[in-house]
């Protein structure tokens, strides 16, 4: 029996350890095919390389397995892995991360791991993004590994309704203090910036981006409170960012437009 092909990803970089993690576990299930940035790429969200050319490089790095690094974002690295590295391939399942810090909310907008997911889902594969609220290098993957496996092989097997997209995010507990998995919405939260002044030696300003992440948002179906409450969050994601609710209250738009054409 032909093994599926998956594809792994992340925004981190290729040396990460998240990404070794699930390389790891996507080898036990199928094919696997490593493309990943050469060096850090958080918060580019859906960027693309469209100026400069990009770099693709095979490197070694995950014992028998296939892995390229790639000069550009994340998303630039899913491109150039369905139309150059495997050449259309039938991918079976793109999974991105594990990312270091967490994903949920608002956050999927700027998240490159989850970008790089989402521009999967756009060429019709099934992807997750998986992300670990452990901010540091040296996080411990370990208690996710079963959870992080169980998803995967959910999504090998079983068809996705809807949307093809999965935003996965893991409470930093050990693996028995994780309770469970739910199936959320995404919690309606933001974040409040602040830019801090400086100078450089010749004088010339710079500017830090800093901020305080706030949630307003009290549901309990939301990705925010599971994980503050010892549980998995997984919310279905989708590319298409229609309002559907405010289509028949800007209807009079339309109506003005006609009226100026009478």
């Amino acid at each position: 029996m032909t093994k599926p092909l998956i594809l792994v990803t992340n925004d981190d970089g290729i040396v990460a350890p998240g990404i070794r993690v699930l390389v790891e576990i996507a080898s036990e299930m199928g094919e696997v095919v490593v493309v990943a940035p050469d060096s850090p790429q958080s918060g580019q969200g859906h960027a693309i390389t469209i100026h400069d050319p990009l770099r693709l490089k095979k490197v070694n790095i995950f014992p028998g397995v296939e892995a390229w690094e790639c000069s550009g974002t994340p998303v630039d690295c899913v491109k150039i892995a369905k139309h150059v590295v495997l050449k259309d391939r039938q991918i079976a399942l793109c999974v991105s991360g594990i990312n270091h810090g967490t994903n949920a909310s608002i956050n999927i907008l700027y998240s490159g791991t989850l970008s790089a997911a989402m521009e999967a889902s756009v060429e019709n594969i099934k992807s997750i993004g998986f992300s670990l609220d452990d901010f540091s290098f040296d996080a411990d993957f370990k208690p996710c590994r079963p959870w992080v496996q169980r998803i995967m092989q959910y999504a090998l097997e079983q068809p996705f309704e809807g949307g093809k997209l999965l935003n996965v995010n893991i409470p930093k507990l050990q693996a028995d203090q994780i309770l469970g998995m739910r199936i959320c919405r995404q919690a309606d939260a933001r974040w409040v910036e602040n830019f801090i002044e400086g100078h450089d030696p010749s004088g010339q300003p710079y500017y830090w981006l800093t901020g305080e992440f706030i949630n307003e948002d009290h549901g309990e179906d939301t990705d925010i409170w599971a994980l503050r409450n010892g549980y998995i969050s997984i919310v279905p994601s989708m590319h298409d960012l229609t309002d559907y609710k405010s289509i028949r209250g800007l209807k009079g738009l339309s109506l003005l437009s006609a009226e100026q054409h009478l």
